[in-house]
């Protein structure tokens, strides 16, 4: 008889707790820091690269890692600029294959390589930035001076 109430407390527990609905509130998202990091979230804002600009400096993916323990986080940035260059490199060699030549304008770039191939490049850490050098040919990464000097500890 014990075991028999103790199964009919149990089954009613879990039917009570099953049918209650979960509200779960979510904070909203501020455009600065949402609190949230940069892993798995995309992009395809590509800006075109100015080598006069001042203020900037273009990363060279080099990973520094000094300390053991947080060395695969800061291996996390150029491993992620790396891939993002790969891809990107990649359609481009497909676009000079097929028409002959390479993009001839930022815009073109966009269209026809960044959206019709669908591209969605990973957000940078740093506010690192792409950007396209129309006279290269190539994507590259842009940080402003101090958040490459944070980028490079």
């Amino acid at each position: 008889m014990l075991r028999l109430s103790f199964v009919i407390v149990c089954l009613s527990l879990l039917t009570i707790v099953g049918c209650t609905t979960e509200t779960e509130t979510k904070p909203a998202a501020s455009s600065s820091n949402s609190g949230t990091g940069i892993i798995g979230k995309t992009t395809q804002d590509v800006g075109e690269f100015d080598p006069n600009k001042a203020n900037q400096v273009v990363s060279d993916q080099k990973i520094r890692a000094s300390d053991p323990i947080t060395a695969p986080l800061s291996a996390y940035g150029p491993m992620v600029e790396s891939l993002a260059k790969t891809q990107v490199t990649h359609a481009i060699g497909l676009f000079q294959a097929s028409e002959g030549r390479y993009p001839k304008d930022h815009d073109e770039f966009m269209e026809r390589i960044i959206k019709e191939n669908n591209i969605k490049l990973p957000v940078l850490p740093f506010k690192g930035r792409y950007v396209y050098d129309v006279e290269k040919h190539e994507l590259m990464v842009v940080r402003d001076i101090e958040n490459a000097e944070k980028a490079k500890q």
